[in-house]
């Protein structure tokens, strides 16, 4: 998928733990953890306006496109 999750560059970069960031976010780890690995399919807005407040950052810094060669759909969602 050419949408791509950078939570861990930017928890290196902040020097924070993703347990630390399910805690001040209200996210269980299990939920962060798919996000973070990329195997998310979707992410609330309030999820994602709670990130970005806790890492002081922007939506763009953790969710970025990188076109490549569409993914073939093996299955129904």
């Amino acid at each position: 998928m050419p949408i791509r999750v950078q939570l861990d560059r930017i928890l290196l970069e902040r020097r924070m733990s993703l347990t630390e960031l399910a805690d001040r976010v209200g996210v269980t780890l299990a939920n962060l953890s798919i996000l973070k690995t990329g195997k998310a399919r979707a992410i609330r807005f309030t999820t994602l306006d709670a990130l970005c407040r806790e890492l002081n950052c922007q939506p763009g810094d953790i969710i970025v496109f990188e076109p490549g060669p569409p993914e073939i759909d093996d299955g129904p969602d």
